[in-house]
């Protein structure tokens, strides 16, 4: 097992030190439309290192100018984004694009690895890039072992004073608990903990990052954020797409294991934790482990709900079901919806239920928490025109439209006494001037840098396994009988309503 070695932080906001970069995976989809835009936006807005090397490793045989092509093509129709007035600094791209190398390699050869080694060393020579490497792992989560391991046993992962190597794992990082706890066994007898950046892009987004610094950074929020004064939260990732032409990766894997243990469960974290002692990697990462950790048992026949969409309509236009996709066997039961209440037995939050869903094929793309408060007494207001109080919600807008709203009763003007509901709307792009991002950015040069506050720790991903675990099981084997269907282009299934209506609340409208 590889020995922790700290090595000496770069400043945020400051260029990132000179390192080599080899992508494993660099001629596949992820390379290509998320992370050579986002090394492109680094080089823009002068974050990259002066001195940078990238060696572009797959199976595919090309040239070092063929793969030169392909990066450009790449930033050319990827890096511009169309909500954004950004032209291309043609001067950037050519800098970057001509750092570039390409090595074919066959993943499981063990002299390949000892050719990799020596372009590394020629490349410190004539790039001048030092000892510094960081390999990111853009391929599929069966080749992640066999690649830590081939590094390892050719010294390419070992550290010392003078030199970091850093391995960023792309998800899914195993499917269950028992094959987590295995594959991260595996890397760790190359690797020691620090030097594993277990890749989860959702966190990349400014407004995830934002939920810590709306938290901690205002009086106003945080004496109010407990069981006191909170009845619920709802967490919804919700997305219009269907399956579309991924459905040989998402019948192997469903709406659970895609989201929950990951992106969803990380919003949780953050949603619930404790004020860190500081924002360093270890003490953030401490306390969104601990949330995890105190996630009490679900029980999975009351507290779960798995569904599949079937045919449906959006703006009037037909949406085919999902065992209509091309690829989906016609008696699949994979999810592609779940919905999930959890509990958290701390003192800061026994007794509030936790809502959790995500989905394919819904009526809106929309990524939100939505904070709902306990409603205030009504005996004030008993002999006014006011049947009831509306409680206050507070929603923290993640994506598309980055922002944070507040709803609040009001006075509605005349001589009798009736509360309407009004909101408050914060939009980002109305205050801030947003810089076009793949949300790769920030996590590939928090990486360069040395800071893992974004990245997940082992403890916490085996957390979020150990959480969902009892859910697997029981809808294994329940199969087709734990199955509910929703409509395409719809809110979701009445069983996710039915979840909430038991304790008399609902879920926000996606529209």
């Amino acid at each position: 097992m590889a020995q922790d070695i700290e090595h000496e932080k770069t400043a945020h906001g400051e260029r990132a030190p000179s390192c080599t970069m080899v992508i494993f995976g660099a001629g596949g989809d992820l390379t290509k439309r998320l992370l050579m835009p986002a090394l492109y936006n680094l080089a823009r807005t002068g974050l990259l290192p002066d001195k940078f090397a990238l060696v572009g490793v797959d199976r595919l045989d090309m040239s070092d100018a063929s793969f030169q092509l392909h990066v450009e093509k790449a930033v050319r129709e990827f890096a511009a984004d169309k909500h954004y007035t950004q032209t291309l600094n043609e001067e950037q791209l050519e800098r970057l694009v001509s750092c570039m190398t390409y090595m074919s390699l066959d993943f499981a050869s063990a002299d390949a690895y000892k050719l990799l080694g020596a372009k590394l060393a020629d490349l410190k020579v004539t790039h001048q890039v030092g000892d510094h490497v960081m390999f990111y792992l853009a391929v599929g989560a069966r080749f992640f072992g066999g690649i830590v391991d081939q590094l390892g046993q050719a010294g390419l992962v070992t550290e010392n004073d003078s030199q970091w190597r850093r391995v960023v794992v792309e998800k899914p990082f195993g499917h269950d608990l028992e094959s987590a706890q295995a594959l991260n066994t595996q890397l760790r007898h190359s690797l020691a903990e620090k030097q594993i950046y277990r890749m989860d892009h959702f966190l990349g987004k400014e407004t995830v990052q934002n939920i810590m610094l709306m938290r901690f950074a205002n009086g106003i929020f945080e004496p109010l954020w407990n069981r006191d004064h909170i009845d619920h939260v709802q967490i919804t990732v919700a997305e219009t797409v269907a399956v579309e032409n991924r459905a040989a990766f998402y019948e192997s894997t469903g709406a659970l294991r895609d989201m929950v243990p990951n992106h969803v469960f990380q919003l949780l974290a953050l949603t619930a934790m404790e004020p860190p002692a500081s924002l360093s990697a270890d003490d953030v990462r401490n306390e969104k482990t601990k949330v995890l950790t105190s996630v009490h048992s679900v029980n999975p026949a009351t507290d779960s709900v798995r569904a599949q969409y079937a045919t449906g309509e959006r703006e009037g236009k037909p949406l085919l079901g999902y065992k209509q996709e091309a690829g989906v066997a016609a008696d699949s039961t994979t999810e592609t919806y779940v919905a999930i209440k959890l509990g958290i037995d701390n003192w800061r939050w026994a007794g509030v239920p936790f809502y959790l869903r995500t989905g394919k094929a819904l009526a809106k793309r929309n990524s939100e928490i939505s904070i709902h408060f306990k409603r205030p007494p009504i005996s004030l207001f008993r002999n006014t025109a006011t049947e009831s109080l509306t409680p206050n919600c507070l929603v923290i807008k993640l994506q598309p439209d980055e922002g944070a709203s507040l709803s609040f009763g009001a006075k509605i003007p005349g001589p009798k006494i009736e509360i309407g509901q009004v909101h408050m709307d914060f939009h980002y792009k109305d205050y801030f001037q947003n810089a076009p991002s793949t949300g790769y950015e920030t996590l590939i040069y928090d990486c360069m840098i040395g800071d893992a506050t974004l990245f997940q720790r082992s403890d916490s991903v085996m957390a979020g396994w150990d959480i969902v675990k009892p859910v697997q099981v029981y809808w294994q084997q329940q199969g087709q009988n734990q199955l509910s269907t929703y409509a395409a282009g719809s809110d979701g299934p009445q069983a996710s309503e039915d979840m909430l209506a038991q304790s008399g609340r609902s879920w926000r409208p996606l529209l």
